[in-house]
């Protein structure tokens, strides 16, 4: 006990804070995302790479697409979830509040009446008082020492809890944004590939004219008329699907603004309305780690942990308590405030851990392992973010050959039909042929769709996982946000 004591005054003097000191993570070393990419200087059709560049606007607006900028507005204005987001971190920063009132001296005041009979042995041989009725108010003060730090290492931890939140309240922002873009995009696709399928199937009808005529004529058999048919059902297939995916897309849409489905009012968003972004910022690995919201919170949940460490270690030490109290007392009300009424208690407690079965020391050993958790997985989130974006960068890169590649099949289906075309007006084709490139010039045309909406869809899978948009730009949207939850 002497030791113990010894120790526990020697820290006082000290003013020690028990505990390991928050070290933030060194930035990541690495200087690109993957392997160097094929170069496309010379591709003005190739989007170009500005790598340390940061984008610092909300990065929906490069698509100058005033439909997609307003559904974001909207989305970040009635979405449940961010508004959710936004009461948590308002939560967390009134405990952390609550937490930092434990440094102060803790001021109560007390107030008692009761009625007491004394036993007939307690006072032994003195007079026995009658049934009385006593009356007692005055303040308590009372205050912990925190001569460990483990309070300060609690409110440490708390605030990194705040911090935590605060970016999963940015997530939420990020997550939002990112979903109604995306669903925005999906919805222009779509109704792009709806619409040239429907040309696909008024062709499909078109030639099963021209074959009927022809059959008419005695040029062709019934066999080609059955081709025809079976052709125009198996494009009539394609719709079906397009429209269900169109109606999901629109329904989720709804639900990110807010809205029930049923009453949702959505532009008819058009991918010829779109522009895409043709120089991309791109932050640097080092920045990156200090800009992405599910970096920054496992960076966050590491800092708790390692203040958790004080915490525990704290528990460790004696604990010290000191109180006063000053208290008017008296049987009449008529005596309060009397100087013979008056009644103070001053009182210094010492608790300190001599036995407890290893219970403590189990307990810091667990808060240590939990930072190493947390150091893990702060570590498997930056890797995870930094193969986002090389996924994100090699996709743009593939999007940009695979659009060439459909261009051109594209051209050589059109030239080609209009070859067969001209044939079979001078009598050296058949119908058959005619159809078969027809076929062939609708695939080619929805390919090319499909082409084009999936390099506005990479781009806006790099942006997020570049962690969107410039941090003063998020920082102020956050803000606003965590005063609509307040």
């Amino acid at each position: 006990m002497k030791r113990m004591i010894a120790i526990a005054v020697s820290a006082l003097f000290a003013g020690c804070t028990v505990g390991p000191d928050f070290q933030r993570p060194d930035a990541p070393k690495e200087t690109r995302y993957a392997a160097p990419a094929a170069n496309h200087a010379n591709d003005t059709s190739a989007q170009q790479i500005v790598l340390g560049k940061r984008l610092n606007q909300a990065w929906w607006k490069l698509f100058q697409s005033d439909a997609i900028d307003k559904v974001v507005k909207q989305a970040l204005a009635h979405n449940r979830t961010i508004a959710a987001a936004g009461y948590t971190l308002a939560q967390e920063q009134e405990l952390a509040a609550a937490q930092s009132g434990a440094v102060d001296p803790q001021v109560d005041i007390t107030a008692g009446v009761g009625r007491e009979k004394y036993g007939a042995e307690f006072l032994g041989t003195s007079p026995k008082p009658p049934p009385f009725t006593y009356y007692a108010v005055g303040p308590t003060i009372s205050y912990t020492l925190d001569y460990t730090g483990g309070v300060a290492r609690s409110i440490e931890q708390q605030n990194a809890l705040v911090d935590y939140q605060r970016e999963q309240l940015n997530a939420a922002y990020l997550a939002v944004t990112g979903n109604a873009v995306m669903e925005s995009f999906r919805i222009a696709s779509l109704r792009a590939q709806i619409a040239a399928v429907e040309a696909m199937l008024d062709q499909d009808r078109n030639n099963q004219r021209l074959v009927h005529e022809a059959f008419a004529a005695g040029s062709v058999s019934r066999l080609d008329i059955v081709s025809a048919e079976s052709q125009y059902a198996s494009d009539a297939t394609l719709l079906p699907p397009l429209r269900q995916k169109l109606s999901v897309a629109r329904h989720a849409l709804a639900i990110i603004l807010g809205q029930a489905p049923a009453d949702a009012e959505l532009p008819l968003f058009d991918l010829e309305q779109l522009t895409l972004p043709m120089r991309l910022p791109v932050a640097v690995p080092s920045e990156l780690a200090h800009r992405r919201p599910d970096i920054l919170a496992a960076e966050a949940q590491l800092h708790a942990a390692t203040a958790a460490i004080g915490v525990a270690t704290a528990n460790l030490y004696p604990q010290i308590n000191l109180s006063a109290s000053f208290v008017q007392q008296s049987t009449e009300t008529s005596q309060f405030f009397a100087a013979n009424s008056n009644g103070w208690s001053l009182i210094g407690g010492l608790v300190a851990p001599i036995f407890d079965g290893g219970r403590l020391r189990a307990e810091r050993t667990a808060a240590v392992d939990a930072m190493l958790a947390s150091a893990a997985r702060y570590q498997q989130t930056v890797l995870t973010a930094f193969g986002q974006v090389a996924d994100s960068l090699q996709a743009l890169e593939h999007d940009a050959e695979a659009l060439d590649a459909q261009s051109r099949a594209r051209q050589a289906a059109g030239d080609n039909l209009e070859l067969t075309r001209k044939s079979y007006r001078e009598g050296n084709a058949g119908v058959l042929q005619v159809l078969d490139a027809e076929r062939h010039y609708q695939q080619a045309s929805l390919g090319y769709v499909q082409a084009r909406a999936q390099r506005y869809i990479d781009t806006a899978q790099l942006f997020l996982a570049l962690g969107g948009s410039g941090p003063q730009e998020v920082a102020s949207a956050s803000a606003d946000i965590t005063k609509r939850g307040n």
